[in-house]
């Protein structure tokens, strides 16, 4: 398999659309070449800044879950940049993406000024992890209520197996059910307004039934309630009771094939995978 060369991935690097809150870049990867029919796999995890449930904060752990699952794509939320002793100020995207072999794009919803001048900023937020280049990155800060997080939605743009899509990542609120309403209907408003085949994947916080969850599945459709089996638990990872993790997509040029929940105690989320076809 063909690796590309380092001052190309430089010029990769420099295409993705860097904002305050959002960042960028590009770590030697696999630009394998398309191949129309082939199936694609996408994942997402909520990876809580690499801490497991045994309390270890392991990184490999993660990055080894990603390796075996085969996927393509990959959505990350509670990713943590230079952010604090708690996963050891790593940058964990860049660390993540050189590990893979994949490229990547940052979005820091939490952007904070260092301890000490002249350090990097402290950031948290989500990340794209994806085997082909990222043409276009973009970040945008959702609703936010007094007492909540700042959360954001991610909106990566590849040509994978030929086909252009949006791979959008997001991370909802977990304590207001006003403000996550809110924050879907933001969603709905950035992303609907596009005939690109979509992916919207995510820790959203909420159970199938919710508002929030039929307020996305109206424009998108749920790859779980298409073709998985069971109930899709996520959370939490020792005793999974809740479906709060999501692989969306669009009814046009993309077909689900088969999804699974992942058995890992690497994070207090399981990770959800899926096949499609592009058509």
């Amino acid at each position: 398999m063909r690796r590309l060369p380092p001052r190309l991935l430089v010029t990769f690097a420099g295409l993705l659309m860097v904002l305050p809150t959002a960042a960028a870049a590009s770590a030697r990867g696999d630009d394998r070449p398309d191949r129309p029919g082939q199936p694609l796999k996408v994942l997402t995890y909520n990876i809580h800044h690499g801490a497991g449930t045994d309390g270890v904060l392991d990184l490999e752990r993660i990055a080894k879950v990603i390796e075996n699952s085969g996927a393509d794509l990959v959505g990350l939320q509670e990713v943590d940049k230079h952010w604090s002793q708690r996963s050891n100020w790593v940058d964990q995207p860049a660390w993540l993406a050189a590990r893979l072999k994949m490229h990547y794009a940052y979005a820091a919803n939490l952007d904070l000024p260092p301890l000490k001048p002249g350090e990097p900023r402290r950031q948290y937020g989500t990340a794209v992890l994806s085997k082909s280049p990222i043409k276009d990155f973009e970040n945008t800060l959702l609703p936010l209520y007094p007492t909540g997080e700042q959360r954001g939605l991610s909106v990566a743009a590849i040509k994978i197996r030929g086909v252009y899509l949006r791979f959008a990542n997001t991370h909802l609120t977990s304590n207001n059910n006003a403000e996550r309403l809110e924050q879907a209907k933001k969603v709905v408003e950035l992303l609907d307004d596009s005939k690109l085949p979509t992916f919207v994947v995510g820790d959203l916080n909420a159970r199938p039934n919710a508002p929030e969850i039929a307020t996305l599945t109206k424009v998108w459709r749920d790859t779980w309630a298409d073709v998985g089996t069971g109930p899709g638990y996520s959370s939490p990872t020792e005793n999974p009771a809740a479906r709060i993790d999501y692989l969306l997509h669009t009814r046009q040029k993309i077909e689900p094939l088969s999804s699974a929940v992942i058995t890992t105690n690497g994070s207090d989320h399981l990770p959800v995978v899926a096949t499609y076809n592009l058509r």
